[in-house]
């Protein structure tokens, strides 16, 4: 008998499902950063083993949102959860529900899916508050199942992933065996490049920041030659992203150019601009260039 099945995991931003997930797959395939709403596109990550196969949509962070592009990474969250066979709430431990948590508890409600709470961090709070926070979810949502894990450090992930394939259905293997993601190379490259700027860049251009891969070529040797633009809002933020003589653009491109290589299993020559693009977030035609769509 062979189980495949769709799994969304869902939760507000910086819960952890982007760790959780590269947990799972064993690969980086979405990008992870102390910052919030780093994710923006529901990556499809294939996981296949010999009877099962469950195919992952990662969502973007439901929040507030205050321009179009936060409007459309809560819409794609919300759409996430109308055609999946099980659905991962993905929280961390708390005195109180908090109503983020409520809000999207809520939408989960009329699901005619099994809801999962899983809770993450479980390795960085005390036993008392962990066991709080259990009991408390489970006082205003009906859980299917309830597993405590570290996404970071792998504890319980093989119990989710076990009780996972108990709840998706019978079916066929919708992809084949040794594709991990359906997302194209060049989205990983601006993703990794993002993720470098996010982790590095100060706390007031990340969120402003976009990135765009001009072209993408290998030649004979196998060296991929990559230019990219990393899209800003302000004047001000090209100066930081830049960095002085240079050297803060030097170090996001040394950093993504590791990663890069890993991915594409090649070497890699990776050239990085800086261009402003005044609120760009709230441009319908820079998003859709963008793959925002």
């Amino acid at each position: 008998m062979f189980k495949s099945g769709f799994v969304t995991i869902i939760g507000r931003p910086n819960v952890g499902k982007s760790t959780l997930l590269n947990t799972i797959m064993g690969e980086k395939l979405s990008i992870v950063s102390c910052k919030p709403q780093t994710t923006r596109n529901n990556i499809q990550t294939i996981l296949t083993e010999e009877d099962f196969q469950v195919v992952f949509v990662d969502t973007p962070g439901i929040h507030k949102p205050k321009h179009k592009l936060g409007e459309y990474m809560v819409k794609i969250a919300q759409d996430s959860i109308k055609e999946v066979d099980l659905i991962l709430f993905l929280t961390n431990p708390e005195k109180e529900v908090g109503k983020g948590d409520l809000y999207i508890l809520e939408q989960l409600k009329d699901c005619n899916v099994p809801v999962f709470l899983v809770l993450n961090k479980i390795d960085e709070n005390p036993a008392e508050k962990v066991a709080e926070t259990l009991k408390n979810y489970s006082d205003v949502f009906d859980f299917k199942e309830i597993i405590p894990i570290s996404a970071l450090n792998g504890k319980n992930v093989d119990k989710l992933k076990k009780l996972m394939v108990e709840y998706i259905p019978e079916g066929p293997k919708y992809y084949p065996e040794d594709m991990i993601t359906d997302q194209q190379e060049r989205f990983i490259v601006a993703e990794t490049i993002r993720e470098k700027a996010l982790r590095l860049l100060s706390q007031e251009v990340p969120h402003g920041i976009a990135v765009d891969v001009m072209t993408m070529k290998k030649d004979e040797k196998g060296i991929y030659h990559i230019e990219a633009t990393i899209l800003c809002e302000k004047d001000s933020h090209k100066g930081i992203i830049i960095g002085k003589n240079g050297s803060m653009l030097k170090k996001i491109s040394t950093y993504a150019r590791q990663d890069i290589e890993k991915f594409l299993g090649s070497k890699v020559y990776l050239e990085l601009w800086v261009k402003v693009k005044k609120e760009w977030r709230d441009s319908m035609n820079i998003l859709k260039e963008l793959g925002y769509k």
